[in-house]
Formats: structure tokens, sequence, C-alpha cells
């Protein structure tokens, strides 16, 4: 059994997310997207190259005349712009053109570096996204947005440009370590919290299922998550308002991210700030003590952290106001009006963030 999700722009079809459970139909994908003589180059990291360049370099070669592949260190320190210049030296080498294809094979670097070669190489040029990742699946792969880090901060310069296709195989998530698996899991708790109750209420049922990886489960979850964020993508394909709602626990994670020098993962960094978020939620009334309760319950069963020791506090507010989600000055803060709907604010003080982290930053 296979999904697909179609992503509209301007009420018009422009990209399809394939979920599979093996590589089986991706020569359709992306035979749909270049012609026979066109090349193909598999931009992937160290880990992963290890278990799937193979595969999908076999299937690439039947697909196209020529295919490559650029494989870089894995980790978040080579998301940066140096690596970036590499990637364009190999194409140029090959002699890509503006009709030949990127393969982002990987995580959310992978991914957010190589859409950012594709739309700066050439000034723009195909890229299909094949996440390996539950994080990359949910969240990085789809809507358009790349980067790279700059100097320590997070996706400082970056991109919109959208995929040309999503392909998923979900048997990839059986070779993630625990700690990658369940760092999936921060995004798509957000999801059910920021936009969709009955969601939400799906993963608390399943959370047994989900914890033995099982497939079927996961393509629900992973398809629920995929349709969450396209709809609020369709509605702000370039974050000039609702998409912001898809921020919600990222103000402070990304600060804890920075300071701890990303040797937390992004969803473990996102379940902190959703843990600060609820806090200030229940504080002002938006949220019962039980509902956020019940978060921080699914969170732990989700094996993310519901706290941090050795930060300090004054240090994680100042490192959240040089994010780039500031506008004129202010922090805009993602609440929970109610289990299900999210609101952005800017009246979000101080006081109310150093009594929120005081909960859990020991």
């Amino acid at each position: 059994m296979s999904k697909q999700i179609t992503v509209h722009y301007d009420n018009q079809p422009i990209y399809d997310i394939t979920i599979e459970k093996d590589y089986s139909n991706l020569d359709t994908v992306i035979k749909k997207q270049v012609t026979a003589e066109r090349k193909v180059c598999i931009v992937t990291d160290s880990s992963v190259a290890k278990h799937y360049l193979e595969d999908v370099t076999e299937i690439s070669k039947d697909c196209v005349s020529k295919v490559t592949s650029f494989v870089f260190p894995a980790g978040e320190e080579s998301k940066n712009l140096n690596v970036v210049e590499d990637l364009y030296e190999h194409l140029i080498k090959e002699k890509f053109d503006r009709k030949d294809i990127l393969l982002a094979l990987g995580g959310g670097v992978v991914g957010d570096l190589t859409g950012f070669a594709a739309a700066t190489y050439l000034r723009g040029i195909k890229v299909i996204q094949l996440p390996t990742t539950l994080l990359a699946m949910v969240d990085s792969s789809v809507g358009g947005k790349t980067g790279v880090d700059f100097r320590g901060y997070k996706n400082m310069v970056g991109a919109f440009h959208q995929p040309s296709a999503v392909y998923m195989n979900l048997s990839t998530l059986n070779t993630l370590t625990d700690r990658q698996y369940y760092s999936g899991f921060g995004e798509i708790v957000k999801h059910g919290l920021i936009r969709e109750t009955n969601y939400y209420s799906y993963i608390e049922n399943h959370l047994d299922e989900l914890n033995k990886r099982n497939l079927d489960i996961l393509e629900e979850v992973v398809a629920g998550s995929c349709n969450i964020k396209r709809l609020v993508v369709e509605n702000d394909p370039t974050e000039k308002g609702e998409r912001a709602l898809l921020n919600f626990g990222h103000t402070l994670g990304h600060a804890i991210e920075k300071l701890m020098d990303f040797k937390l993962l992004h969803g473990e960094c996102v379940s902190l700030g959703m843990v600060a978020a609820g806090y200030i939620s229940m504080k002002r009334n938006m949220i019962s003590q039980k509902e956020y309760q019940s978060m921080i319950e699914m969170l732990k069963t989700l094996n993310l952290p519901i706290d941090i020791s050795g930060l300090n506090i004054e240090q994680i507010i100042e490192t959240s106001k040089s994010d780039k989600k500031m506008d004129a000055g202010k922090i805009k803060f993602i609440l929970l009006d109610k289990p299900g709907n999210a609101v952005i604010l800017k009246n979000v003080t101080d006081d109310e963030m150093k009594e929120a982290l005081s909960e859990f930053v020991k």
C-alpha cells in the first residue's frame, strides 16, 4: 500500500509526495522529471551512502544517460557554504545544465543543502527529495525551504525552491538509531498540536506500534504529518503569515540547539521548545494543566527530552533574539490557543520565557 499527496501552489499541482515501503517505484518518479539523455547527481552523506547509494544509483542508471554522486561527511557541521561550493564545482566539472536533476538522498542536512544548491546552481535546477530520516520525511523535505548554516547561525542563508517530487521509502527508518528515529516525533507531535486534534489522538492511540517502528502505522503518521504541512504551506508558501505556525517550539528550541553546539538533535530541541511554549500557553490560561501534562507525557513516551541541564537561561533568551524569525525586533512566538490550534504572538515577555525555561533547565 502506497500513498500519494499532491502539493498545490495557486491552485495548480506542483509536486507529488510518494510514500512507499521500498524504492520499487522510484524509476517512474525520476522518468516523470527528466528525459533519458539527461544526467542525475545523487547528493548524500557518508552515513546514508553506505546503506542506499548503490540501490538509488542502479535505479537511476535505468532512467538517464549518466549518474554521478557527491558524498560529503555526515553531520550538521557539513551544512555550510563550503560544502555547497564543492557541490557546485562537482556539477560544473560533470557539465550539469538546467535540464539535469539532483537527488537529495538523506536526512534534513542533505535535503536542505541539496535544495539550496539546486535553487542557486544556474539560477535553479530540479531536485527530487529522497528523505531517509523520519524528521526529514515529515518536515524539511516538504515545503521548499532550503538553506545552510552560516558561522553558527542555523539556516541563515537559504532560498525557497520547491522540489520536483518527494519520494519516501519508509523502510529506511529501520536503519536509524533510536535517537534519530525519535527525533522525528518532535515535528510530528508539533503538527498535531498546531493543527489537528484527530491526528494528535491517532498518535496517542498508537504509541506502542510507533515505538516498535510498525511501518503500516508509520505510513499513516507520515502521511498525516505531510498533509498538515501541505495545508499550511499551500496557504503561505514563502512564510509571510500562517506558515510561521510551523515554528511552534522552534523559538527557544533553535536557541538551545545553537547553545548545545548541535549536540542535541533538531527534534529533541523542538521538544524542549514545545515544553516552554506549552507552559506559557498554560500560564496564560490558553490550554489547561491537564492538556499541558498530556503533551509532556506523550513526549516522554516517544523518548524525547523534557528537561536539560548545563545551560544558562538568560543566554537562551538572548540567543533566541538573533533568530531569523524576529520581526521588527520582536520575537514571533507561537502558542497554543487550544490543542489543535496555534496562534502567532509578539507579546511574549522575557519574564514569561524565564519562568517557562526555569521549569526544565536544571
